[in-house]
Parts: structure tokens; C-alpha cells; sequence
């Protein structure tokens, strides 16, 4: 494959052009199973509308394919297994350089992927996992927040339950791309006692495509406003699947 900006020799479809440093992948597919993932390249958006249900327009937006195997190990030997499993992937992500990584498959390969790469990653859940995110990326238009985490939370409430802990399910969610800022609420300590540790969860989006985070530890609970780039119901229902794909692979959930 050759560069789609200045023609140079690639030495994989969808590689990053050390020639004239521009990406040619825009977006990465991650199917990942225990013992096999395959990486799909995806290029930008088009100039002229395309149809994601026919071949050629998919075609047009798919640059290849890699598939990578392991042979999965038990005992003592599996977590180094999974670590070279995890880097094998790594490699190819980031020898693309893309925007956004989509996973789907096995947790424990994404999270241990996410750890090696230190992407972002949305969560994608469907038979068929380019075709969604092909629908995804082209019904969305929504903004990205480059703003760092801790700089995306404030508000009169300066106190969180769970101490780190619970600072670190804040800013898990604060590192999403689409949150521009999280507003920590009032503690509620009058709720059921519970003997599961730090829980959180994201609820329902609102007419705006906002989304609140409860944090639940002991009898303690605390509502936390999560202001998104989401501007309607649907596209925050997105970020609010996604935010809790991430709480549940960091354990949250």
C-alpha cells in the first residue's frame, strides 16, 4: 500500500507515513478473542456521502486487516502470556497512530491492550463490529475535549467518597473525549451498606446528553454531574454506554 498522502511505499496497509508524518488511519477495530484479534484500518470519512451497507462504499473505508494469535497459557505462565499477547497488538496500533481505537471481545485482552497503549478506547458490542462502527463514526459529529483530566473536575463540592479510590473512578471517567467536565455533588450517607468496595455507575443521559455518575462505597453515596459534548438524548445514551464499558474493564462495575 502507498501513502494516501504522498504516495511512499507503506509497509502495511494503513501504516503511519514516516515520509511526510501523516497518519493514513484514521480509526482501529479491535475484535479481540483469548487466542486471536484481528485489527481493522479504517481511512477518514469520505468527501462525497457513502452507503455503509454497500460493499464498495465499505471497501472504500476499510484499508485491511491483521490478525494476531496467541496460544493461551494457564498458571503462573499466563500472565506473561497475556502481556506479550497484549504487546503483539500494541505494535500494530500504534505503528497506525490512530484517532480512536474501538474494541469488542475479551476484557481481559482490551484491558490489558488499553495498559499497553494507553488509547482511549470505546467499547463496541455487535456481530458485526466494523460495519457498527462505520454507522457510529458517521452519525456522530461530536466534539473532543483535549483538556486533561484532573482539570476537568470542579464545582463547590471538593469531597469525594472513597479517597483515591474514588478519585480515580472520577478521573476514569473525566479521560473520556467527549466529557468536558465532571461536577462532584453532596455525600449521601444514609443508603444501604454494602460490603462490594467501591462501586460506579453512569445513569440515563438527559435531553441535553448529559449524564449523571453515581459512586456508591459502604452506606455512602454521592450523584456526580458529567457534562458531555453529547447535544440531544441519543448521542449522550453513546457516551454513557461507553463511560461505563470503561468503569466496568478499570472494575469498577
Amino acid at each position: 500500500m502507498e501513502c494516501r498522502h504522498c504516495a511512499s511505499p507503506l509497509e502495511k496497509p494503513g501504516d503511519f507515513c514516516l515520509v511526510c508524518r501523516e497518519a493514513n488511519t484514521e480509526a482501529i477495530v479491535l475484535e479481540a478473542a483469548r487466542d486471536r484479534a484481528t485489527i481493522t484500518m479504517l481511512a477518514g470519512e469520505p468527501d462525497e456521502p457513502t452507503d455503509r451497507d454497500s460493499e464498495a462504499d465499505r471497501d472504500e473505508l476499510v484499508l485491511g486487516e491483521t490478525t494476531i494469535t496467541t496460544t493461551p497459557e494457564d498458571g503462573e505462565n499466563e500472565p506473561i502470556e497475556l502481556r506479550n499477547f497484549a504487546g503483539l497488538i500494541g505494535d500494530e496500533i500504534r505503528r497506525k497512530r490512530p484517532e480512536e481505537v474501538y474494541a469488542g471481545g475479551v476484557r481481559t485482552v482490551i484491558r490489558a491492550v488499553r495498559n499497553d497503549t494507553h488509547h482511549s478506547f470505546y467499547r463496541v458490542d455487535d456481530d458485526d463490529p466494523v460495519r457498527a462502527v462505520l454507522e457510529r463514526r458517521g452519525n456522530r459529529a461530536l466534539d473532543v475535549v483535549e483538556t486533561p483530566p484532573a482539570e476537568k473536575i470542579g464545582g463547590s463540592h471538593t469531597t469525594l467518597i472513597g479517597g483515591r479510590t474514588g478519585m480515580r473512578a472520577i478521573r476514569t471517567v473525566a479521560d473520556h473525549p467527549h466529557v468536558k467536565k465532571v461536577i462532584p455533588g453532596p455525600i449521601d450517607a444514609g443508603g444501604k451498606g454494602s460490603q462490594s468496595g467501591m462501586r460506579a455507575k453512569v445513569t440515563r443521559a438527559d435531553d441535553g446528553g448529559n449524564v449523571r455518575m453515581l459512586l456508591r462505597d459502604g452506606s455512602s453515596v454521592q450523584e456526580n454531574r458529567v457534562v458531555t459534548t453529547a447535544r440531544d438524548r441519543e448521542m449522550g445514551e453513546r457516551i454513557r454506554e461507553d463511560l461505563n464499558d470503561v468503569l466496568t474493564d478499570a472494575e469498577f462495575q
